[in-house]
């Protein structure tokens, strides 16, 4: 008598409810591993911008007080004195002087006392110093520039005949350095000023275009020219890992040249923010972005899928925070101010402004500095290519003893077959290279998809 045994559908069932159970397992560690990259960015942005940019406040940031006579030297020494530190306080001879030293940067504010009110105002510039050192760390709105005068005539006049009008106290500035100082500086002086009993009149002696009103558009261009260097990275380091390291390098150069043409063309026809001298920002903007591209397709050898966070602690969250774009060195701590003196966003930054609005003063260090980021991402290339080419001999050698080990095993266990024509093995052969090229190929396709998808605009 034989029965007939019915198909088991339950342990089916519980084979494929593993299966699956197995398979979502491990997609759940595939996303947990790739979302590791993610918070790393987040924390690494959450500490430069907020160590950066948090809590500005002066160190030893350079002002000056014009005059030759003991009352310039003891109101200098009064807000020096009440700084404490914030300030380094100088006195210059005369307002031409003053005017010199800060359209070469020296300064970044100078004021001319009251000439009347000059002596009598030091007793009580060092509180009004004080408070309005320990105040500038707050923001404030920037300042009128020659809007700011118009304030000054109020109370002159009002004495009518009783006497000579008397000159209101100046405060000298120049914006297109940097907007924030000037307005730090700027709240420094007012207090002093009321102390002479006189609105305090603001002359800004090297004024931005009229289309960047507060000097930080260059800032923006060097977030785009960043962005797009450094998303190009995971393209050509990805996507090209199949290619050989020197097209790898002529690609990056190609496509740095063509983000400092866009990043120009916002700067001048588009948005207006410069307005000549646009062959010299296309230079400096090519130096900019083919260091970055250079570096990061080097890198791409020794990271792999880790690249693009590196590129962005590198050009991101060093790089916008140190660039003196927003806060200069002297409002920021010691560790970004350092670095402010050879990262490549400073030397952009202020390459561009020294370029366009301080004719040319400085320009050959901030042009320098580009440079010798470019001639690091050289060498940064010229080391993948060592070792792309140790990593294939190592392979090549692997393949081989694998394949010979391999033949040895066959001989010994299997009589040895006819000869192939030699037409039949170079077919094989090259069939062989081929799927190795497809795989390889398809291999890069998908790791770019993943580094592209890692890619995080700021």
């Amino acid at each position: 008598m034989s029965t007939d045994r019915r198909p088991d559908h339950r342990s089916d069932h519980q084979r494929g409810h593993r299966s699956a159970r197995s398979s979502h397992s491990a997609g759940l560690r595939h996303v947990l591993t790739h979302l590791i990259t993610p918070l790393l960015m987040c924390i690494g942005m959450g500490l430069a911008y907020l160590g950066a940019f948090a809590n500005p406040a002066p160190h030893h940031l350079p002002v000056a007080v014009v005059g030759s006579g003991r009352s310039a030297q003891l109101l200098a020494q009064s807000i020096n004195d009440k700084a404490d530190g914030a300030l380094e306080v100088r006195t210059v001879g005369d307002r031409a002087a003053a005017v010199d030293l800060l359209k070469h940067q020296e300064i970044f504010g100078a004021y001319v006392g009251n000439a009347h009110g000059e002596t009598g105002a030091s007793g009580g510039a060092g509180t009004a110093a004080g408070s309005g050192a320990h105040g500038a760390s707050r923001g404030v709105r920037t300042p009128g520039g020659a809007d700011s005068a118009g304030a000054s005539t109020g109370r002159g006049g009002a004495g009518g005949a009783a006497g000579p009008t008397r000159p209101a106290p100046e405060l000298l500035v120049a914006t297109a350095g940097s907007d924030t100082s000037a307005t730090v500086v700027q709240k420094i002086f007012t207090p002093i000023a009321a102390q002479q009993g006189a609105p305090l009149k603001v002359t800004d002696v090297v004024p931005t275009t009229g289309d960047d009103p507060t000097g930080q558009g260059i800032f923006f261009l060097l977030v785009a020219i960043s962005i797009g260097s450094y998303a190009s990275v995971a393209v050509i380091g990805g996507a090209g890992a199949v290619l050989p390291i020197r097209l790898r390098a002529a690609l990056a150069l190609g496509t740095s040249f063509v983000v400092g043409l866009i990043g120009t063309a916002f700067a001048g026809p588009v948005f207006h923010l410069v307005d000549h001298g646009l062959a010299g920002l296309e230079g400096m903007a090519w130096l900019y972005s083919a260091g970055i591209l250079l570096i990061g397709t080097g890198l791409h050898t020794f990271l792999r899928r880790w690249t693009t966070l590196g590129v962005m602690a590198l050009f991101v969250m060093l790089n916008f925070t140190s660039s003196g774009g927003i806060f200069r060195p002297e409002m920021q701590n010691g560790f970004f101010a350092a670095l402010h003196s050879f990262w490549n966003g400073a030397g952009f930054v202020e390459g561009t402004r020294s370029h366009v609005y301080f004719d040319g003063y400085g320009l050959s260090g901030h042009v320098w500095t580009l440079v010798w980021w470019l001639v690091a991402g050289l060498v940064t290339v010229g080391a993948a290519a060592l070792a792309e080419r140790r990593r294939r001999t190592a392979e090549a050698e692997a393949v081989a003893n694998a394949a010979a080990v391999a033949a040895a095993a066959v001989r010994a266990t299997v009589p040895e077959p006819a000869r192939a024509p030699s037409a039949e093995r170079s077919g094989g052969i090259a069939g062989a290279r081929s799927g190795d090229r497809r795989a390889a190929v398809a291999a890069a396709e998908r790791g770019v998809e993943e580094e592209m998808e890692e890619v995080v605009g700021v």
